[in-house]
């Protein structure tokens, strides 16, 4: 990391310029919004058996019944955690932002010897997809060339 020091509760330096907007071969990367919470709710309750099953025993998320104004909460909760650079979440968007694929976190380790731990996920009619696997490749090499962190950990794929 940076030899600048973060801000009290932020997650990374203050002289870090955070990414706004990456673009992959078939997909954009941007920072989720609360304007985003119709897409980002359809994707997570069309995936949501997938969802439970990768994030649900350790995260508790999503719950069964989750709904709409849960999922605002959640999405501006989201955006007010990057504001606040404590931890990054973005949408995968298809490249003219008009669907959503999935969703990326970019958050501080609680383990020790790493800088930063990194989720995500995409929609669940593209699991195990050519989209699925070039997202994984796109996001570890992000996380080495755009940001400061020296060791990452993905758990669930590692």
């Amino acid at each position: 990391m940076s030899p600048r020091k973060a801000a009290d509760g932020a997650f990374l330096p203050e002289d870090f310029v955070v990414p706004t907007l990456v673009a992959g071969p078939r997909f954009q990367i941007r920072p989720i919004t609360v304007h985003d919470v119709v897409k980002d709710y359809g994707a997570v309750i069309g995936s949501l058996d997938r969802l439970a099953g990768r994030f649900g025993p350790e995260w508790g998320w999503p719950d069964r019944e989750f709904t709409f104004e849960q999922a605002l909460i959640d999405v501006a909760w989201l955006q007010k955690q990057g504001q606040l650079r404590r931890s990054f979440s973005y949408v995968v968007i298809t490249p003219d932002g008009e669907g959503q694929l999935g969703r990326i976190h970019v958050a501080p380790s609680d383990e020790p010897g790493s800088d930063a731990v990194v989720v995500f996920w995409v929609r669940a009619d593209e699991e195990n997809s050519a989209l699925e696997k070039e997202l994984e490749a796109f996001v570890r090499e992000w996380m080495e060339t755009a940001w400061p962190f020296e060791k990452v950990r993905f758990p669930g794929r590692d």
